[in-house]
């Protein structure tokens, strides 16, 4: 058979062309397969970075010792031990005298490099364990940043052999902090906490909610189901369109320039953090609602209106329930995104040094990630390990909404 005579499939130009765009589809797909190895790598590189340098930020150098407080004279009630004046009355008794005494008797001229709070970890372990006035004892104190250097190799020549010869005497150790996650913000690397600013995270992610969902849902039902389809309807979708791509430091000048002018006084409190991020959050709401109020079929609305029901019982009877799902994963996001905002924060105030966590929504407080980058400001060394431990709570609670997101979708979604 002459090439004239060949069918148009089987000529060499026709096979030339195939095997090029078979070529294309294959580098296409490895693109894409080299895009997601590159995205996996980076986000273990974050997470593994962050677990590496984190897992020290749980941790605190602390030195051992022993405490005989029968021999000492220091005598105390266990009811005066449970009331809230604890502290103070051990204080009183000379707590922080015998605290300074057996430190200087074991540790000789290594007791000057304990932390000045080291009496308040004392009397806090005695108020959890009376039985320790009645026995000898031996309590892990803090120690300075200094010896908490030397201790990490990086102090000074003086500071790591005392911390050696120390370590070598069983007196000097990192241990675990569980008291980070209930302690508030300090000037010192080994006493500072993040329970204030995770309290008024959640205080301010409480308002944002409650601002933010009801407005958004309600917005989109009246767009989706009553709006009358104009061009008055149209420029309202555009704009909140629009809004949701502006950067949230535009949010931040707005609410500095809005609610501090209504609400003067409750600069850097969690009701103005919340009202400035609820405007942030709201057309991410908007558009989500819309979106799954949009794929409720019709016939579920006809079907009701078939028998009767008035248009608000449709929406709120059956086109809500069924639109929930979306609505609360795009909700959730929208929070989630809300969550790691710090610009719009830091325009209002929330960057003050808040030392004790907020009562309620109008007392001052700040947020995590203003408090992360705080402490990644500091030049202090040992506030670059809590940095790291408080991005990794951050994540957590981030992961935690985002699982929180699948199940109700999950939970909720019904199938049709």
């Amino acid at each position: 058979m002459s090439k004239a005579a060949l069918p148009p499939t089987r000529t060499d130009a026709y096979r030339a062309r195939l095997k090029t765009r078979y070529g294309k589809e294959r580098r296409f797909k490895l693109l894409g397969l080299g895009a997601i190895i590159f995205s996996v790598a980076m986000l273990l590189f974050l997470l593994g970075t962050m677990t590496w340098n984190g897992i020290g930020g749980f941790q605190r150098a602390e030195a051992r010792v022993d405490f005989d407080f029968p021999t000492l004279g220091l005598a105390m009630d266990d009811n005066t031990l449970a009331s809230p004046q604890a502290v103070p009355q051990l204080e009183t008794a000379g707590l922080r005298e015998i605290v300074e005494f057996s430190a200087e008797e074991q540790l000789g001229a290594a007791a000057t490099e304990l932390n000045g709070e080291a009496w308040r970890v004392a009397a806090r372990r005695i108020v959890a364990d009376p039985s320790i006035l009645r026995t000898e004892s031996s309590i892990w104190l803090p120690v300075s940043d200094d010896l908490a250097a030397g201790l990490d190799g990086s102090g000074t020549p003086e500071m790591v052999a005392l911390a050696r010869q120390l370590d070598s005497e069983d007196r000097l150790a990192k241990n675990f902090d569980p008291d980070f996650l209930t302690r508030s913000d300090a000037t010192d690397p080994q006493l500072v906490g993040i329970w204030g600013a995770l309290k008024g995270t959640l205080l301010t992610m409480l308002v944002t909610l409650l601002l933010a969902f009801p407005i958004g849902v309600l917005s989109a039902l009246y767009l989706e189901e009553y709006a009358p389809k104009n061009r008055w309807t149209d420029l309202i979708e555009v704009s909140i369109n629009n809004l949701a791509a502006v950067p949230s430091i535009i949010f931040g000048l707005l609410g500095l320039g809005v609610f501090l002018t209504i609400f003067p006084n409750f600069r850097s409190a969690p009701l103005i953090g919340g009202m400035t991020l609820a405007l942030m959050t709201m057309p991410v709401i908007v558009i989500s609602g819309r979106n799954a109020i949009k794929a409720v079929p019709p016939s579920i609305r006809d079907g009701a209106l078939a028998v009767g029901a008035s248009k608000m019982q449709t929406v709120f009877h059956h086109v809500l329930p069924l639109a929930l799902p979306g609505i609360l994963t795009g909700t959730i996001i929208g929070m989630a995104r809300a969550l790691g905002e710090t610009a719009p924060l830091l325009l209002i105030g929330m960057r003050a040094f808040v030392a004790t966590p907020p009562s309620d929504v109008t007392a001052p407080a700040t947020v995590l990630p203003v408090q992360i980058f705080l402490w990644s400001d500091e030049i202090d060394r040992g506030f670059v390990e809590r940095t790291s431990a408080a991005i990794i709570v951050l994540l957590i609670v981030l992961l935690v909404m985002n699982a929180a997101a699948i199940y109700l979708r999950n939970r909720f979604e019904k199938r049709w």
